[in-house]
């Protein structure tokens, strides 16, 4: 078949009959037909909408767990497990052996030493656990409230309340557990309380 007889057969043909009612209905069917497929898109569109609030609200609860777990685990994790002055028993043994005379146990790099009273006259506290790294070096101190440590070449007066806070106050220098500081800015401190009075 060639071009000339396909217009001509194209050319009988008459077009399909459409009756009247048909054409009327037409664009209420196509208007119809419309709004049934947009209606899936749309609920599609909600559920995603949906979908992802709720991966952003699991995003930000699982950052506040992560971020407060980290904090826990830093605070717990602030004394090494290697420290030896974290052991309840070493300070109970100390003290057994020189009774109201320990002023401090010291951890640094030249190892442990005992700091002794010449008299009997430190008062019964509870434990007090103190490290401080200044970057290069590190020392830990298990003192009582009211006692004097070195720290940083200058001696520091070691106190607690009654709430388990840590004050460690000098000339130039003033540290607490509650976060008030005015110590050097390379100085890096933890203090806790070990136990109850020993």
């Amino acid at each position: 078949m060639n071009k000339r007889e396909l217009e001509s057969i194209l050319k009988k043909a008459l077009p399909p009959e459409i009756s009247s009612e048909s054409l009327e209905m037409f664009p209420r069917r196509l208007v119809a037909r419309l709004k049934h497929n947009d209606s899936p898109n749309r609920a599609v569109r909600n559920a995603s909408l949906r979908l992802a609030w709720a991966f952003g609200l699991a995003a930000c609860v699982v950052i506040v767990f992560t971020a407060s777990h980290w904090r826990g685990r830093m605070e717990a994790e602030a004394i090494p497990a290697k420290d030896c002055l974290a052991s309840i028993k070493l300070v109970r043994e100390m003290v057994a052996m020189f009774p109201n005379q320990v002023c401090a146990i010291v951890e640094d790099d030249h190892g442990l030493h005992l700091v002794l009273s010449d008299k009997d006259d430190v008062p019964a506290s509870p434990p007090l656990y103190v490290r401080i790294c200044d970057g290069k070096h590190c020392s830990s101190f298990v003192t009582f409230s009211g006692q004097e440590i070195q720290v940083a070449g200058q001696q520091v007066t070691v106190l607690s309340d009654s709430q388990g806070g840590i004050i460690l106050e000098g000339n130039r220098f003033v540290w607490s557990s509650d976060g008030e500081n005015y110590a050097e800015k390379n100085l890096k401190i933890e203090a806790k309380t070990l136990g109850a009075t020993l």
